[in-house]
């Protein structure tokens, strides 16, 4: 009877299921779900029960065969047991894994020979073992087959070598990012002649209109002199550069040239400094004199 219930009343929550999911105003999806997963749930529990009852029923029945057939309830106990399965002793298992013999068996594996009245046993030599001396050896053959015949991997130095190429790509391609990590605080002063020559063919296509082909001055002032509106300093050069002068016509550069093509800019104009060209401007701006005693006044 008690089965009877629960059943009915699973058949009644799986029936409802697609009544209420039919009118989306009196349960919301979310309910759905939750009532969804209990009816999933309450199946697999009353599957478990039904299997139970199953299995419940099959002993029963066995015992009345059995009783039927004439067995006491004592057989019948022992007819229900599970047979239970012999674990062999660890020292076989120990034994077989390393192919020894138990010293039962001692005797028969002494050798004829002995010295000094010390006998050796004929004890084989471990299956497992020999599988690793075998392996070792198809190992070499494959690997002097691959390396030093057909050439199909590389050996030490030739990996070396390429590691180091790998290593010198890896190293230009960080120093080449490292590079733009400059700004005006961090910007140095350098006489390298690559820089230089970077730094003039940018100078030539960007700064050359207002400046000059050699930096002389035209619309912005003289770069070579004494004279400076914003500073002389490699710094005050790449922070006028980059953020430009605007309310002079001079204009920003930050988002048309990289860090260091503002470095190598500015290390340009810094190597040009009185060079004396031709046709060059008046002076502008406050008297920086480098050196030792260096003077700033007008």
């Amino acid at each position: 009877m008690k089965h009877k219930k629960i059943i009915l009343i699973a058949g009644l929550l799986l029936g409802a299921q697609p009544i209420l999911a039919a009118d989306d105003s009196l349960v919301s999806g979310e309910t759905m779900n939750y009532i969804g997963f209990g009816a999933i749930v309450f199946t697999l529990l009353l599957f478990v029960v039904v299997m139970l009852v199953i299995l419940r029923a099959f002993n029963v029945l066995t015992r009345v065969v059995l009783k039927s057939q004439g067995y006491t309830e004592q057989q019948i106990a022992t007819q229900m047991q599970p047979v239970k399965k012999l674990s062999k002793p660890k020292a076989e298992v120990w034994q077989k894994l390393l192919s020894l013999k138990p010293l039962s068996q001692e005797k028969e594996l002494i050798m004829d020979h002995e010295y000094d009245g010390i006998q050796e046993l004929d004890n084989p030599i471990p299956a497992w073992f020999m599988y690793l001396f075998y392996g070792t050896i198809i190992f070499a053959a494959c690997y002097l087959l691959t390396y030093h015949v057909f050439g199909l991997g590389q050996l030490q130095y030739d990996e070396y070598k390429t590691e180091m190429v790998q290593a010198d790509i890896a190293k230009k391609e960080y120093l080449s990012k490292a590079a733009n990590m400059v700004d005006e605080n961090t910007v140095k002063l350098t006489t390298d002649a690559n820089v230089i020559a970077a730094g003039q063919a940018i100078f030539t296509l960007r700064c050359a209109p207002c400046h000059g082909d050699h930096a002389q001055g035209n619309v912005g002032p003289n770069l070579t002199d004494d004279y400076w509106l914003h500073g002389s300093k490699i710094s005050d050069l790449f922070k006028t550069i980059k953020y430009g002068v605007l309310a002079k016509g001079m204009p920003t550069w930050e988002k048309q040239l990289s860090p260091k093509q503002i470095a190598d800019v500015a290390n340009f104009v810094k190597s040009i400094h009185n060079t004396h060209p031709a046709g060059a401007k008046a002076p502008q701006g406050v008297l920086e004199v480098e050196g030792p005693n260096k003077i700033a006044a007008k």
